[in-house]
């Protein structure tokens, strides 16, 4: 059986970043979907996976109301190695024309206060488990990667190579 795309990626190369995965072609359209890349895969931990739906539900709200790309926005969800999020856009996009949706997303998700969308028994199937301070701090931490994107010396917008 061939290996899919997303396997053939070197994740021992592989740094936190924002990377085009693929490109769909749907009837006329293209899908493009990026690899929201958190956590260098192999070296650091993982994403406990509290953090993870928190970021989900308020990643994936905030999206879906964003007044540029809500209407271009396919899905929004957690990698099940839980190093970062697919995001996939209606469009052909690069990874630097939607950075700043990323950051701006990031910004929304660690300066959030109050109660979590969706985190609510009749709305999510798992709404205990959040953790919204470890979200924050997660995001935080992202985004000193994409403040910095242009300043590491391996791309963090092309898959290495």
């Amino acid at each position: 059986m061939e290996k899919i795309a997303s396997f053939t990626i070197d994740h021992i190369r592989l740094q936190p970043g924002v990377y085009v995965s693929r490109k769909d072609q749907v009837g006329d359209s293209v899908v493009t979907t990026f690899d929201l890349r958190m956590t260098s895969p192999n070296e650091e931990p993982v994403m406990n996976t509290a953090e993870v739906h928190t970021i989900e539900h308020l990643g994936a709200t905030f999206l879906r109301n964003h007044k540029d790309y809500g209407s271009k926005t396919v899905y929004f969800g957690p990698m099940g190695c839980r190093t970062g999020f697919y995001l996939l856009l209606a469009g052909d996009y690069t990874s630097r024309e939607i950075l700043p949706l990323v950051k701006e997303m990031y910004e929304f998700i660690r300066d959030f206060e109050g109660e979590i969308p969706g985190a609510a028994p009749k709305d999510c199937g798992n709404y205990l488990d959040m953790n919204l301070g470890m979200a924050k701090y997660l995001a935080k931490r992202y985004l000193e990667v994409l403040d910095h994107i242009d300043e590491f010396p391996q791309s963090r917008l092309e898959y290495p190579a």
